[in-house]
């Protein structure tokens, strides 16, 4: 697994594209703060800008960074949810142009998975998270359900967890509201 953090990380830091084993499923991924990486994203997922992205954090310290005067109830439900939680906040920064909402709000997700912990933490920022498909068509569970044109459109494909078969579980989502108040998005 080391190897491949690695490398990863080393893709990433050139402004590189990732295709790798999510929390939850096989996604398309780069440094959150890199324009140029970003609009790569969004056109090899033929994605339109307007559709924001989320992005994947290490732990809840590393959220203060993205989001002005992040909610202590949003922190306190992230320390203690124990599945995939992806937290919307209001007032981004810090991040490439398109992957926020045109309402500046943003959706943050801190993962459990120990790659991707390792991967953001060799990073020391931020990666985008969005599923490995186009824009349009169901996300693939399994690595073999994506698409050579998705494959063959980033800069480096991680080998590893490719067998591993996972009840596919999105996360749950939930906006956080004025007065310290949250909507729940997606159970």
């Amino acid at each position: 697994m080391q190897a491949e953090v690695k490398k990863a990380v080393e893709v990433l830091k050139k402004g590189g594209v990732i295709l790798y084993p999510t929390d939850t499923i096989w996604g398309i991924g780069c440094d959150a703060g890199n324009q140029k990486a970003v609009d790569r994203i969004y056109k090899i997922k033929k994605r339109i800008e307007e559709k924001s992205l989320i992005i994947l954090v290490d732990n809840p310290d590393r959220i203060n960074k993205y989001v002005k005067n992040a909610d202590l109830l949003a922190l306190e439900l992230v320390n203690n949810y124990d599945k995939a939680l992806t937290v919307i906040y209001p007032a981004a920064m810090n991040l490439a142009k398109g992957v926020a909402a045109a309402d500046k709000s943003i959706g943050i997700r801190v993962v459990k998975d120990d790659f991707c912990k390792m991967i953001i933490e060799g990073l020391g920022k931020a990666i985008v998270s969005t599923s490995a498909n186009i824009s349009g068509f169901p996300p693939p569970i399994r690595f073999h359900q994506i698409t050579d044109e998705i494959k063959n459109s980033v800069d480096y494909v991680v080998n590893l967890h490719r067998d591993r078969i996972r009840d596919f579980k999105p996360s749950r989502i939930i906006r956080i509201k004025a007065k310290g108040d949250f909507e729940v998005v997606r159970p």
